[in-house]
């Protein structure tokens, strides 16, 4: 009887199909903005150095959902089905303001956290003509000048007006803030002498060193990318705040399916002809994966429900 029971189990494990090595079919990458933006360029890097890590046969498909300041891609990343088929994008603090301002189908819990790539951190700029040479001159004028210091921002609710925001409280200094429609057009208006000031990611400095003084870095450390400029931090004003860039995929995927892409991703990082590849694209890097990501994007989320709570900007 043992042996017959032996046989049929044996029988049936024989007959049963192997279980599918992951990914037997492409894995999607959905990006919250249109192609060609710095998010979709990371993306893409990613995504082919992601497929050589991956195995043999790995497919990548970058998918853009613009709209809604990338709202739409960020809940279609949290709604879709953790089986690691759906991967998504995700811009903090952006993604997470995003759901202090309106109605949001996602939080800070609904994703599970994989990799960031990308830490650009703000500064605080003026126009090359400006009288202001050191940060202490810009903010001693603007105390001195209670709301008379003009402020441009890409817009409000992500991480210059965040930057804004935490600048005057450690200063003490109040700012009058002019938001635009994108980065763009708020340093037209900065160079054009239409604001005094402004507040934009270094990477959106790079090509206007001739055009821009950047008075500060918010960030750690100096910047790799402009080693002579101070940071906010080494001047007295402990603020830090960035855009940051990386890859999520939907809560509760499953563990060894996120182990093997946090892996990957983590490969990918330490691939050098990524990171030469990455830095020629003017992205200045900071890996952070797994625990270290998600507790990095709750304390984004809590800095954006402070401001939002103390000062909305609906």
């Amino acid at each position: 009887m043992r042996k017959l029971v032996a046989a049929l189990l044996v029988t049936g494990l024989a007959s049963s199909p192997a279980l599918a090595e992951f990914p037997e079919k492409p894995v999607e990458v959905i990006v919250g903005y249109s192609a060609g933006g710095g998010t979709d360029v990371m993306a893409r890097t990613v995504a082919q150095f992601l497929e050589k890590e991956l195995g043999e046969g790995a497919s990548i498909v970058v998918k853009n959902m613009p709209g809604a300041g990338g709202q739409i891609g960020f809940t279609e990343v949290s709604k879709a089905n953790p089986d690691g088929y759906t991967l998504g994008t995700f811009n903090l603090p952006a993604a997470l303001a995003l759901t202090k301002d309106r109605e949001a189908d996602y939080d800070v819990n609904s994703f599970t956290y994989l990799a960031n790539f990308v830490e650009d951190p703000n500064t605080v700029v003026v126009s090359a003509s400006s009288n202001f040479e050191t940060l202490d001159e810009f903010l001693a004028w603007a105390k001195e000048n209670p709301g008379a210091m003009t402020f441009g921002l890409s817009s409000l609710g992500g991480n210059d007006h965040f930057s804004a925001n935490m600048m005057a409280a450690a200063s003490g200094a109040e700012f009058t803030l002019v938001p635009f429609k994108g980065a763009a057009m708020a340093r037209t208006a900065l160079l054009g002498g239409h604001v005094s000031a402004g507040t934009m990611a270094l990477s959106q400095t790079t090509e206007f060193k001739d055009d821009l003084r950047v008075l500060a870095v918010l960030s750690e450390e100096r910047s790799p990318f402009r080693p002579e400029v101070p940071t906010a931090k080494e001047l007295g004003y402990d603020v830090q705040m960035s855009s940051l860039r990386g890859i999520v995929a939907p809560a509760g995927m499953d563990a060894e399916i996120t182990d093997k892409i946090r892996a990957a991703l983590n490969a990918v990082n330490e691939n050098p002809d990524f990171q030469q590849m990455m830095a020629k694209q003017g992205n200045p890097m900071a890996f952070v994966s797994g625990d270290a990501f998600e507790q990095l994007a709750k304390k984004q989320d809590d800095v954006a429900q402070a401001i939002w709570d103390e000062t909305p900007w609906k």
